[in-house]
């Protein structure tokens, strides 16, 4: 694809890490390509079996709103400068409201690509393992950034992914064992009259 042949580059906009990654990647295309950049969120119901009444609808679509202008607000701080902006909030699965809107001649989709665990791999896939076989355009997909890839999911993940030299393990252990010592292991509880 040349330069001359973007027209629009369509970004998912979930606000997660990697939506947000590929948000400011997307406005980078759009600007060097002298595009228009279309952030797009789909939003799904709670219950999308029944159609619920048009109040709870119009309800759940602003709040699509207020979660593309969050997605907008942590990823530049508003609309990002010096780019045509064409915001969309769509009813739908994420993927396929992705390639169904980005189905046109000069058009690019960008999507975060996200974590790919364990859980992922066995399942039926992400959004962007849906997007990259399904669309009829360049798709570009987006890694998560170093620093997101590294913090995993917070202390717990940390603590499952690293292994412990024998040193360190005996201190956590020799901690543990003076601190349930001292306070009890944790499984007694004071009943409400002994306070």
């Amino acid at each position: 694809m040349n330069h001359t042949t973007v027209r629009r580059v369509i970004a998912g906009a979930s606000g997660s890490p990697a939506g947000l990654q590929a948000l400011r990647q997307a406005a980078d295309l759009a600007r060097h390509h002298d595009a228009v950049l279309v952030p797009v969120l789909a939003w799904v119901p709670p219950d999308s079996a029944r159609l619920p009444w048009p109040e709870l609808r119009a309800i759940w679509k602003d709040d699509a709103w207020q979660r593309l202008w969050q997605a907008l607000d942590t990823a530049f701080g508003g609309l990002p400068d010096g780019i045509r902006v064409q915001p969309a909030v769509m009813r739908g699965q994420p993927g396929t409201v992705l390639t169904g809107l980005a189905c046109q001649p000069g058009d690019l989709l960008v999507i975060g690509a996200g974590r790919r665990g364990v859980l992922r791999r066995l399942g039926r896939g992400g959004v962007a393992a849906y997007c990259l076989a399904n669309a009829h355009c360049p798709v570009l997909a987006i890694p998560l950034p170093l620093l997101t890839r590294e913090a995993g999911r917070g202390l717990r993940g940390w603590a499952f992914r690293r292994r412990l030299d024998p040193a360190t393990a005996a201190n956590l252990a020799g901690a543990k064992a003076a601190f349930q010592a001292e306070h009890g292991d944790g499984r007694t509880r004071r009943s409400r009259g002994s306070r």
